[in-house]
């Protein structure tokens, strides 16, 4: 079998890729080959290594087309359009010389007139090599325009004459195909890919019955993660050979080994001197996160109050815990990107310490969210992260995107979510619509691919509540990490929550003089709103009162290097007992470390509040803090359903509580109170947790969970006119599915802007680089200073002719510095100069 990497100038007869700075050329064998290998081991962690090297040899069996080696050439200019009567147009072919069916039909032709258990494994097969350039297929269609039809038969009937796969197997290299045929005959994986099948029904065999959903979900899952598996290996193959010097960066695996990390966390843990009465609580906390490391795989709970340390406590459970079972990651979905700044920062000096400069950048892995639309250039695949890191920071919306996003670009992470453990830190902020999919989707982790899930949060949501026949979480038999979490409250127990509450509402300007006498009473206060507009109005008000520096605004229009700046400000006031007010959208409740001696907050759901009550006396004075709900006269919640919603269950929890607080032992925010509260919120949501989709972009309205399970819609359509069931294991929607999923309701597109000298210098610097290594530190950095910015904010940008892009072939916006204002961030009119010049 011909293996060559690639030598300058030397044109194997059959080529995958071309590189352009040297004129190499890799064979079209050894990327299949190499591909297999890389797949093979990332498969290996279900135990289908056999699989994920079958799909890696046949995943490009059609470029072995003539049609293909030709539009390759002609598009890198190989051919010659004068000279080569082989030459074609390779632009008006683009995307048109289908090299990814043949291999997909090799493998499908092989497995499905065999048993049930082979049919599966063909099709699995089948369809991750048939979807690798374009992301998983449909496999009954739910769009308008194939509502009902069989695609994936439609796909794996196509000529052959458009596939090549007679031509194919007529040149392709003969030993690799006697590898896929014995790969084939041995059919290790269809025994394995049916001990997986039949684990997925056996522990959803509790379900109630006639409810299907949640085991078919969880197979589309199962296809996923080999999809997974396969694009990863293709990617970082590719790669590898276009940028060789990239290689040698690559991890692969290769970290510092868990007992090296942990010996440097409990290290770290024990020379803090415990000075306060709350630095013995949070020991204690620790201390018990490390004695529950040795439990079994599973999902468990961590229900802290805040302040109580979670950040390193959940940290030493997971070293631990991974170093135990021989787990292989850490990843922490959190989520907002302002509280991956400051947890990484925290965890990255305690893990990649000064005296040991060879793990320096290579422990702790941030991944914010993207700088690069879906639709990627080879560019930008490169520049992807693959969350190849030991302790991996993310958001919940990378999270899941990976597991239900379309395209390729979050697929290919998903494998790295076996043999983990997962923290789920503030877990109360799950989107509602995403509920049953993200229960099904743990669920799946934690049985099939052995990882360990923690809920973690002070306001721990009843996800193992909610309906079981769409998808409940399934805890461990003793879920909670800690030995008792109500005395763990009371003892934790730092501010007075008064209900403010008064007919009419508080006006902006009562709300900030009573800010302001809260903060001379108190020494500082901290306002939580619930909008922007809100946030600004009340800072203007609160810094025309103030002396100049007193008051801070912080809001996402903000990157996070001025948020973190802005922070830094923050703690440093408040460290030096200075007079200090600070004006928040809910960015700061969720895990940021600042302590406050009063908050103001607006009414929102129970659980916001008890978060923003964590900013309050958060490292425990004598004096209990004081917060304050008020409900403003002002405030515009038409577009954010979650608060609105959330603020009429609170009403609800407020008033009993007037009525008989001995209920709720006394606690607003205490485990009975939010209880209660959750109780409320999710009866009145239940119908929202299965993700609606609404007719249009699909064919009849439906949901999420329907679409990548049993799609019966579709599939009854197909019944009624075919008068039989589609003759397929697998029925879903994948791609209808994918390409309707959004995390949140808006999908946003990250803009670079040039706050300071740094984010100018960052910008000059992106605009000047040629080095891909370069370009991933660049990017890297430049996660510190982007903005998301919605559609409608990104048209008015675009309509002022504020973005321009970095580069052409990357697509990567940057602001115009005349909108970016160094007191609210993003704007979309130019910032005047004498913007607020008293404040």
């Amino acid at each position: 079998m011909e293996i060559g990497i690639g030598t300058p100038g030397c044109k194997p007869p059959f080529v995958a890729h071309h590189r352009v700075n040297d004129d190499a050329w890799q064979s079209l064998p050894a990327h299949l080959t190499g591909v297999g290998a890389i797949a093979a081991i990332l498969a290996g962690k279900l135990g289908l290594q056999d699989m994920g090297e079958l799909l890696g040899l046949l995943h490009d069996l059609g470029k072995y087309s003539q049609a293909f080696q030709v539009y390759l050439k002609s598009a890198i200019g190989a051919l010659n359009q004068d000279e080569d009567e082989d030459w074609v147009d390779a632009k008006s072919l683009k995307g048109k010389v289908d090299h990814s069916t043949a291999g997909a039909q090799f493998a499908w032709h092989a497995l499905r007139q065999g048993s049930r258990q082979e049919q599966i494994a063909g099709q699995i097969l089948a369809l991750c090599i048939a979807s690798h350039h374009s992301g998983l297929i449909d496999c009954i269609g739910a769009k308008p325009d194939s509502f009902g039809e069989d695609i994936f038969n439609r796909r794996m009937q196509k000529a052959h004459a458009s596939t090549h796969l007679d031509e194919v197997l007529e040149v392709a290299d003969t030993k690799l195909l006697e590898r896929c045929q014995t790969l084939l005959d041995e059919r290790k994986f269809v025994s394995r890919v049916n001990e997986l099948w039949t684990g997925i029904v056996s522990s959803n065999s509790h379900q109630q019955s006639g409810s299907r959903q949640v085991a078919q979900q969880q197979f589309g899952l199962l296809v996923r993660f080999i999809f997974s598996c396969l694009i990863d290996a293709d990617r970082i193959d590719t790669a590898n050979f276009e940028h060789p010097k990239v290689e040698r960066f690559r991890p692969q695996g290769r970290y510092a080994d868990w007992l090296t990390l942990t010996r440097r966390l409990d290290g770290y843990l024990a020379a803090l001197p415990p000075t306060r009465a709350i630095d013995h609580l949070r020991q204690d906390i620790s201390a018990q996160c490390l004695q529950a490391a040795n439990r079994p795989a599973g999902i468990y709970t961590l229900t802290v109050p805040t302040g109580g340390g979670k950040t390193l406590a959940s940290l030493r459970f997971a070293l631990h815990h991974a170093q135990q079972r021989d787990l292989d990651r850490i990843v922490y979905v959190i989520p907002f990107t302002s509280i991956i700044d400051q947890n990484a920062e925290v965890v990255r000096k305690v893990l990649e310490p000064e005296d040991a400069p060879q793990d320096r950048g290579r422990i702790v892995l941030e991944h914010h969210g993207s700088l690069t639309p879906e639709q990627q250039t080879w560019r930008e695949k490169v520049l992807s992260e693959n969350w190849d890191a030991p302790v991996v920071y993310t958001t919940m919306v990378q999270f899941l995107e990976a597991l239900f996003g379309a395209g390729t670009r979050g697929a290919r992470r998903m494998h790295q979510l076996a043999r983990s453990v997962l923290i789920f830190d503030e877990i109360q902020t799950v989107p509602i619509r995403c509920v049953h999919l993200f229960n099904n989707a743990i669920n799946f982790l934690a049985s099939h691919c052995n990882a360990t899930v923690v809920l973690c949060t002070a306001t721990q949501p009843l996800l193992d509540r909610v309906d079981a026949t769409k998808g409940a979480v399934r805890l461990h038999e003793t879920p909670e990490l800690m030995r008792d979490v109500n005395q763990l409250f009371e003892d934790l127990k730092r501010v007075d929550v008064q209900d403010r509450r008064k007919p009419g509402g508080w006006t902006d300007q009562e709300i900030a003089a009573l800010a302001i006498n809260e903060m001379e009473r108190s020494g500082s206060c901290l306002v939580v709103v619930n909008t922007k507009a809100s946030a600004r109005r009340v800072f203007e008000l609160c810094a025309a009162d103030t002396a100049v520096g007193i008051t801070a605004h912080l809001s996402t229009d903000m990157c996070p290097a001025h948020r973190k700046q802005e922070l830094g400000n923050l703690r440093e006031r408040l460290a030096a007992n200075l007079p200090t007010l600070c004006v928040s959208t809910q960015l700061i409740e969720a895990g940021v470390d600042v302590d406050f001696g009063t908050v103001i907050r607006f009414l929102a759901g129970l659980d916001s509040i008890a978060q923003a009550a964590g900013r309050c006396n958060r490292n425990g004075r004598p004096e209990p803090g004081i917060v304050h709900l008020v409900n403003p006269q002002t405030e515009n919640l038409d577009k954010l359903p979650d608060i609105l919603i959330g603020r009429e269950k609170t009403l609800r929890v407020l008033d009993e509580f007037k009525h008989d607080p001995t209920r709720f032992s006394n606690n607003l925010i205490g485990p009975q109170a939010l209880s209660s509260y959750y109780r409320y919120y999710f009866f009145e949501r239940a119908k929202d947790m299965a993700y609606t989709v609404p007719a249009g972009e699909i064919a009849q309205t439906d949901t999420m969970l329907n679409l990548l399970a049993g799609n019966t819609g579709a599939v009854g359509e197909y019944q009624k006119n075919h008068e039989a069931a589609p003759p397929i294991c697998f029925r879903q929607a994948f791609m209808t599915a994918a390409k309707a999923f959004k995390a949140i309701d808006s999908p946003t597109q990250a803009v670079i802007v040039p706050f300071g000298e740094a984010g100018k210098k960052l910008v000059s610097d992106l605009h000047a680089a040629f080095d891909v290594e370069l370009d991933i530190d660049l990017l890297r950095t430049a996660q510190q200073y982007s903005v998301n910015v919605f559609p409608h904010v990104l048209r008015k940008l675009q309509d002022a002719q504020a973005l321009h892009e970095v580069k052409p072939d990357t697509r990567i916006l940057c602001l115009d510095g005349r909108y970016y204002s160094d007191l609210f961030g993003l704007a979309t009119e130019p910032v005047s100069p004498l913007e607020f010049m008293n404040v």
